[in-house]
């Protein structure tokens, strides 16, 4: 998706995310992670009042702006697209939120308390240099709260079935936790949600056939099938136990 095409589909999908969710547990996300989610790994990554919180690939911020309206920490988003940007800021008018435009990594410099990545992990390549310029952002004792997907790389095949394959870089739950002990990152907690998630899917395709024509009438058919098409992958993904979908918080080693 190009960036200046990030409002249009915004606008778009609203209604049906909306309607996919169940009462209270859509707050602008752009993925499968209910507001309940949300909150409890925020609550494990002892994000309070006072608490330093830096979002990175934060989107259009819906998660970033709950977290910040419901637990009233300090909050820096961080996004590549100046169009989700833009209208992170126009929702967050009434909240003490930052934005920034800017590639990941590098991150900012911080300290932060918190970092937190939702449902991003798998679009970054090269996850150990990500998670150095993480580890390098936080306090000592601070934490890292995210989620992957868990699961092999994509095999050929499924490159070729699923849209922006190269932006799906899966990884083993085994190796994750390595490269987060290199950089001095030690998970204290985790949850599995792929079933979770994978209902949330199934929900979204629902919403998304139902509201075909409209979405279909802004974004174009090519865009609409092609959104279907990966949201049913992930189902199958989830349902097959392809993949996995985890959320974690890491803890930084304080220094001695």
């Amino acid at each position: 998706m190009r960036q200046d095409e990030r409002a249009v589909f915004d606008q778009a999908l609203e209604r049906a995310r909306l309607a996919a969710y169940a009462p209270g547990e859509f707050v602008g996300q752009e993925s499968f992670m209910p507001a309940s989610e949300i909150l409890s790994l925020a609550d494990e990554a002892g994000i309070a009042p006072g608490v330093s919180v830096l979002d990175l690939c934060c989107g259009v911020a819906g998660p970033g702006r709950f977290i910040t309206r419901e637990l009233g920490c300090s909050y820096l988003g961080v996004d590549l697209s100046a169009s989700a940007i833009e209208i992170a800021r126009g929702r967050a008018a009434d909240l003490t939120c930052s934005f920034e435009v800017s590639r990941i990594p590098p991150v900012p410099a911080g300290p932060f308390d918190v970092v937190i990545l939702l449902e991003t992990m798998l679009a970054f390549p090269d996850k150990d240099n990500l998670l150095r310029h993480i580890s390098a952002a936080l306090t000592s004792g601070g934490r890292f709260a995210f989620t992957m997907e868990e699961g092999q790389p994509l095999t050929y095949a499924e490159r070729e079935s699923m849209p922006d394959s190269d932006t799906v870089c899966l990884v083993p739950l085994a190796e994750m936790l390595s490269s987060l002990e290199r950089v001095g990152l030690r998970v204290r907690w985790q949850q599995d949600c792929s079933q979770s998630h994978r209902a949330i899917a199934d929900s979204l395709i629902d919403s998304f056939s139902t509201e075909a024509s409209a979405i279909a009438a802004q974004v174009g058919p090519a865009a609409l099938d092609e959104l279907l098409a990966a949201h049913r992958l992930w189902s199958g993904w989830l349902l097959e136990g392809r993949v996995r979908k985890f959320a974690l918080v890491a803890e930084k080693t304080p220094v001695a």
